[in-house]
Order: structure tokens, then C-alpha cells, then sequence
């Protein structure tokens, strides 16, 4: 049995103490499109709740992000400033984490056939 059943049966992205600015920015990244990290940072201190997030925070996290494979960087752009900055945008990996931590599973179970249950595990397991 889990140690703790609000995190069974989670994905580990969105497990901890770290979950909260992960969904943040998922959520930024998802409906803004790619983003640079000051970006990111700056989409979220305007959400409740992540007023006083600090840069450095969404820093360390986008990452962090970025070496799971759930975001990826896509270019560089020049900062008025005249730095270079990276642009990242989600991956695959990560739109598909935030459907799965979306979905009810036993919802899903109900309503699959049996064509489309064998098809999503033999895609689970790597088998065809």
C-alpha cells in the first residue's frame, strides 16, 4: 500500500514539495507557448499564490524540467539588456504528463474498448 495516497498512483513531476511551480510552469508554457525563463517567472508571479516566487526558484526548476525531458530549449533570443537568452517550450513528454495527471483512471478504464486497451499496452510494456 502507498505511504501516502494523495501522491499513488501520480506522476513524480507533480509529487512534492517542488509540484506546485511544476504545474505553474506547465500551465504558462502550455497556453503561453514558448517562453523564455524570464518569462516563465514572469507569468507566474502574476498568478494567486506565486506572488513572491523568486526567479531563481523558476530557474532551478525549468532546469530541472529541461533535463527530465519534459521541457526542451528551442532557440536563443537577444534580452534588451544584450544577453542571450535560452527559449523552451514543452515537450511531448510534458503535455502528455499533464493529460495523465489530469485523467481519472478508472474513468478512462471504463470507457476504453478492448482494441484501444490492448493498443495502449502494448505501447506500455513495448510490445506490439
Amino acid at each position: 500500500m502507498a505511504k501516502d495516497k494523495r501522491n499513488a498512483g501520480r506522476i513524480s513531476v507533480f509529487k512534492g514539495r517542488e509540484a506546485k511551480l511544476n504545474k505553474a510552469i506547465f500551465h504558462v508554457l502550455a497556453l503561453k507557448g514558448p517562453q523564455t525563463i524570464y518569462g516563465i517567472h514572469k507569468e507566474i508571479k502574476t498568478q494567486r499564490g506565486f506572488r513572491n516566487t523568486r526567479y531563481a526558484s523558476v530557474n532551478k526548476r525549468v532546469r530541472f524540467l529541461e533535463e527530465s525531458g519534459y521541457i526542451k530549449k528551442i532557440g536563443i533570443k537577444k534580452t534588451k539588456a544584450g544577453f542571450e537568452a535560452s527559449i523552451y517550450e514543452l515537450n511531448v513528454k510534458g503535455y502528455l504528463a499533464i493529460l495523465l495527471n489530469q485523467i481519472n483512471l478508472d474513468d478512462f478504464l471504463k470507457r476504453v474498448d478492448d482494441a484501444a486497451a490492448s493498443t495502449i499496452l502494448g505501447a506500455i510494456t513495448g510490445t506490439t
